[in-house]
């Protein structure tokens, strides 16, 4: 699935709603990073209803325009759900298998801690002292 798509569906998770309303929901669901437009919205939605996922909902009237109000099917429900759970997965290996190896932020912090403090970046002994030992220093 899509992303576009898996967002759609998400934001009608929440109950029905208009366009604006699903265009507004998935900038915000997504950090702002997925901006809709109407155009690809509407074709989403079409293609969404022909695959039984979304349905119309009920119409209205606003400042004399048709307001058309959109809603997540059982079907849409569960192919949703089912999306959801695979991410879910796919997240949690990504996740494991980061946690599992060292990688460049790991190394950087094993080596600042391995390093004497006046070599570190950013760090300075004063004038006088000596640099204190801390665990994982060399000795």
């Amino acid at each position: 699935m899509q992303e576009p798509t898996f967002l759609i569906l998400t934001a009608l998770a929440a109950g029905p709603q208009h366009g604006y309303g699903i265009i507004t929901d998935v900038l915000r669901i997504s950090g702002e990073s997925v901006r809709l437009r109407a155009g690809t919205l509407y074709a989403a939605l079409d293609r969404l209803q022909g695959e039984g996922l979304v349905e119309a909902e009920r119409e209205e009237i606003v400042d004399g325009r048709v307001r058309r109000y959109y809603r997540l099917t059982s079907e849409g429900e569960a192919r949703l759900s089912a999306e959801a759970e695979r991410l879910r997965r796919n997240a949690d290996t990504a996740t494991r298998r980061l946690r599992a190896r060292p990688g460049p932020a790991l190394a950087t912090r094993l080596r600042l801690r391995l390093l004497p403090a006046q070599t570190r970046p950013g760090l300075r002994t004063p004038p006088g002292s000596a640099p204190r030992a801390r665990l994982g220093d060399a000795t």
